[in-house]
């Protein structure tokens, strides 16, 4: 699939100083490039790419980043942090880090100071303790165990129940054996390793299950020794984990095919996860995964970093992949669903005073694009952007990506000069700019026909009516599709479109309800 690369990130600049009063912790962290942060006293840090500082609540400062540059600032708060930097801080964010970081961004934009629960972990960051869930079960370790806490009361139970992970004291039981609080317990196992108690220890007992069922021991028996009430409980917890059954996981284990569990997990659970609003939660951080679904005021991109995000919008379902980009129309009943592992960024949400769109619309993002939807979704959901931004930039970019999707199935020249002309001319499909006379050498002319088997005219020709077809099956009007695609009078557009596809466009309208 042809896609034009991204335009250059400018420098952006914080527009507004940090509330004094203001209860949260402000992190922030450079993903590319640099920013820069000055603090009360005048005081100036310049923070390179793959570091970040720590605001502690109330801390003034100003921020503000270079050219090509991309930096998250993240609220956190202090709740979810106990024993955080009272003072300025700053940190190296390990590569493990990373991915992690932009899921908890993504839910804080999609739910502002809902950090709560998946913050749980984040000072590990400031350690090199490994993250909570992230990617591909970021919480596992070699073994595929999640990660012993650091402290000597978390430490000493969890290498307990790694040893013996059948036993079934309660969260006081174990308090009492390592004479700490139970409310300590808790604490400590939620903020060294992310995960609640209960949950740490039932992932334990999995990562046990895997290796007995790959030593040959049948369900039955490896459900007892790890510490499970019944073969269905057990079952049904290790396919949520691991996404295949403990019999197929012995199967294949017997067959000498399997992987390890830990490269093998997909997901913690197949409940489904919001994703794009709705209900109080936003989207989960990556490992995680529930369900969500609501009517949304405005309209909102989503787009999908990690994974895959599975929806329902109005009539639509829709699965969307890595790369690919979405529009919920606003009023539209939305049901969304994020295995664990996936992470969907929020781009932006406009208004339905800026923009109408009537239909969800999608389209796909190559790599390339991927540090720019960031900077997009940072410029959309914080403070942190450039000056005269407005969300208005982010629905042209979406738009010149679906034009030149919509003319996929027309034969693009190899040609690179060809194949630049043929992006050119996609990108300004229906602008004034499209109307003036393409000036291309008559080597691109020849490579159309070679490469095609149509003339330069020829080509865009049929790429108008391959983008008027798909808008036309998607019920805009006819009026619309012919400003859209070029034409300043409907009539001159229902000839072409006659003359293309042999019918009509509103016949080629009713044509698609009747088969659909």
């Amino acid at each position: 699939m042809l896609i034009a690369g991204p335009p250059p990130i400018p420098a952006s600049h914080k527009a507004a100083r940090w509330d004094a009063h203001a209860r949260d912790h402000l992190m922030m962290w450079v993903h590319t490039g640099h920013a820069h942060i000055r603090v009360a006293g005048g005081e100036h840090l310049h923070v390179p790419e793959g570091t970040g500082v720590w605001l502690p609540p109330g801390a003034d400062h100003e921020m503000w980043t270079g050219s090509g540059s991309l930096a998250f600032p993240l609220a956190v708060p202090s709740r979810a942090v106990p024993g955080a930097p009272e003072q300025v801080t700053r940190f190296t964010v390990a590569d493990g880090w990373r991915d992690r970081l932009i899921a908890l961004f993504a839910q804080g934009a999609q739910a502002p100071g809902d950090l709560d629960g998946p913050a749980g972990d984040l000072l590990g960051v400031f350690t090199g303790a490994g993250p909570g869930p992230a990617g591909r079960s970021a919480t596992a370790g070699a073994d595929g165990c999640p990660p012993v806490p650091r402290s000597a009361a978390a430490g000493r139970v969890a290498r307990e129940l790694r040893r013996n992970p059948s036993l079934d004291h309660t969260v006081e039981q174990w308090a009492a054996a390592v004479a700490c609080s139970p409310n300590t317990l808790r604490r400590e196992f939620l903020r060294e390793t992310g995960l609640p108690f209960a949950r740490w220890r039932t992932l334990c007992r999995l990562a046990a299950a895997g290796e007995y069922l790959a030593a040959g021991h049948r369900v039955e028996q490896v459900a007892a020794r790890v510490g499970f009430a019944s073969r269905h409980s057990f079952a049904r917890a290790f396919r949520e984990r691991y996404g295949i059954s403990p019999r197929d996981h012995a199967a294949r284990s017997a067959a000498g095919d399997a992987a390890s569990l830990r490269d093998g997990v997909r997901r913690e659970t197949e409940e489904p996860a919001e994703v794009l609003g709705g209900t109080p939660g936003g989207p989960p951080t990556a490992g995680s995964a529930r369900t969500s679904n609501g009517v949304g005021e405005d309209n909102e991109l989503i787009w999908i970093y990690r994974g895959e995000v599975r929806a329902r919008v109005g009539a639509r379902s829709l699965t969307a992949k890595r790369g690919d980009a979405f529009w919920v129309p606003a009023g539209t009943a939305h049901e969304t669903r994020l295995p664990a592992g996936s992470i969907a960024i929020p781009v932006s949400t406009v208004c339905t005073d800026c923009v109408q769109i009537p239909e969800p619309l999608s389209t796909r993002f190559s790599p390339s694009w991927d540090t720019y939807l960031l900077h997009c979704s940072v410029s959309g959901n914080t403070l942190l952007h450039p000056v005269g931004y407005h969300v208005r930039h982010i629905v042209g970019v979406f738009d010149e990506q679906l034009a030149i999707q919509s003319a996929r199935t027309v034969p693009m020249p190899k040609d690179e000069r060809a194949r630049r002309a043929a992006n050119d001319f996609l990108r300004r499909i229906g602008t004034d700019a499209q109307r003036a006379t393409l000036d291309v050498p008559a080597e691109v002319h020849d490579s159309f026909r070679r490469e095609t088997g149509m003339t330069f005219a020829s080509w865009r020709h049929a790429a108008r009516m391959r983008i008027a077809r798909d808008l036309l099956t998607s019920g805009a009007k006819p009026s619309g599709v012919a400003v859209r695609v070029g034409y300043t009078h409907l009539p001159n557009f229902s000839r072409a479109f006659a003359r293309f596809h042999g019918m009509a466009p509103r016949d080629w309208q009713e044509h698609e309800r009747e088969a659909s």
